[in-house]
């Protein structure tokens, strides 16, 4: 039996065609390429299916598809409970104390399978098992006097799942057996014109939850989409809702900014909107004054773009992506330092406290930075071996690398010397992981 507050799952035989009449659905006959959609996520939906529920593809894997992209991966949005995905999949585990997500396993890969929800705004019973914010983008979003969602946990129908979301675009559903696009908010629309537009008003989606500012120039610079006019006006009305949102979304979101492969667009549009100032100031102001520092903001565009190189090239480790983020205003607050290590905890403290940059990492960027001139000099003699002792020298490499590039200087050593220092660099970072782990080993066992 369902628990108590929840809605009763109907089994009832429904003809497909006739699902969600009188919602405001527009169907539309577009078949994906079959050939990109993943084989498990297929199987997925269609025992679903088989089995009485209503199960589509859903979100950015279906955007992506009809945008030409092979997406990164595959959500199944269902009328389905969490404990009916389990009982049909036994390598299904379920995640989440406050909303419940089922999670299919298949080796390494991860298929997510989400009951449909309904906006928490609407009046509607409320799942007593609570979510713990995993989940989609949207997740984790009660709403109080200042629109601020902080819980999504409501159970609902398909057309109310894809009204709660946030962009047009990514409210489309796939219906496999019938190949059809199911549009409830004219995203197809918004496909066709690759115009990013939110689902009502913009200003009170920004409002609900800020992290979809920064989410609107993701889907712009990676998918290379324009914002409508009113969407744009929003986000640089709505910069400062920012500071309301949860300081570890905000550092993941600029992570996923520069992994993306587009991260020059993402920090120009970052910048452009006002986001930035908010975010890193630190960086905002740098490229506002450029008087200050001729020619280094061209600098900064140009280390960004062989980032974004670095990035559709292979992996790029986090620590590689922040240091060369901040690397230029850190540099000129270093100028004429006579205490370096102390400048710089000066300028990363701040940025800890406002966006929850991890302090491993903060302290990586440190050692990092302190690592690169002596670096530098290796490469022009040729003694790095010493270097290679510590667990950052490889990332700096990276980060050297990628400065040298810029700087139109050659590179032609930095993958010998790469090799040449590998294997103690390597094992200094095991070393590092082993100590980490007695350390975590003893604090459990007090």
């Amino acid at each position: 039996m369902p628990a108590t507050g929840t809605i009763p799952v109907t089994l009832a035989v429904v003809d497909p065609s006739e699902r969600h009449n009188g919602t405001g659905l527009v169907r539309h006959d577009s078949p994906l390429d079959e050939a990109k959609i993943d084989a498990d996520a297929a199987k997925i939906v269609r025992r679903l299916e088989r089995s009485g529920f209503q199960a589509y593809l859903v979100g950015g894997c279906v955007r992506d598809l009809l945008l030409g992209s092979r997406p990164k991966d595959f959500d199944i949005a269902t009328s389905a409970r969490p404990e009916d995905v389990r009982s049909l999949f036994r390598n299904c585990r379920i995640i989440g104390r406050r909303f419940r997500l089922a999670h299919v396993v298949f080796g390494s890969k991860i298929i997510e399978v989400a009951t449909f929800r309904r906006s928490p705004q609407t009046e509607a019973p409320v799942d007593p098992v609570e979510s713990d914010g995993t989940g989609d983008d949207d997740a984790e979003l009660a709403v109080d006097e200042d629109l601020l969602i902080r819980s999504d946990n409501v159970f609902g129908e398909a057309h109310e799942d894809a009204l709660r979301r946030d962009f047009t675009i990514n409210a489309l559903f796939y219906d496999l057996d019938r190949r059809q696009v199911l549009d409830w908010c004219g995203g197809m629309g918004d496909i066709q014109r690759r115009t990013i537009h939110t689902i009502g008003d913009p200003t009170v989606r920004f409002r609900e939850d800020p992290v979809r500012i920064l989410r609107a120039v993701k889907f712009a610079a990676r998918l290379d989409l324009g914002i409508a006019p009113d969407v744009y006006d929003a986000m640089v009305m709505n910069r400062e809702e920012l500071a309301k949102a949860a300081r570890p979304r905000l550092s993941e979101e600029i992570l996923r900014l520069l992994r993306g492969g587009a991260a020059h667009r993402s920090m120009f549009l970052l910048w452009e909107v006002g986001a930035m100032a908010m975010l890193l100031p630190e960086l905002s102001t740098f490229l506002d004054d450029d008087e200050a520092s001729p020619g280094a903001s061209k600098r900064f565009w140009k280390r960004i773009d062989v980032l974004d190189q670095r990035t559709k090239a292979g992996p790029v480790d986090d620590l590689v992506y922040w240091t060369t983020l901040l690397y230029e205003p850190m540099a000129e607050a270093l100028a004429g330092s006579k205490d370096p290590a102390a400048t710089l905890t000066d300028f990363l403290e701040p940025i800890v406290a406002r966006i929850a940059l991890p302090r491993r990492a903060a302290d990586g960027i440190r050692r990092i930075v302190g690592l690169l001139p002596k670096l530098a000099k290796g490469l022009v003699d040729g003694k790095l071996s010493r270097l290679g002792r510590a667990d950052v020298a490889l990332q700096a490499l990276d980060v050297l690398e990628i400065d040298f590039t810029a700087r139109g200087k050659s590179t032609v050593n930095v993958d010998k010397l790469r090799r040449e220092i590998a294997p103690a660099a390597e094992a200094a970072r095991a070393e590092g992981r082993a100590n980490r782990s007695r350390r975590g080993g003893r604090s459990r066992s007090r």
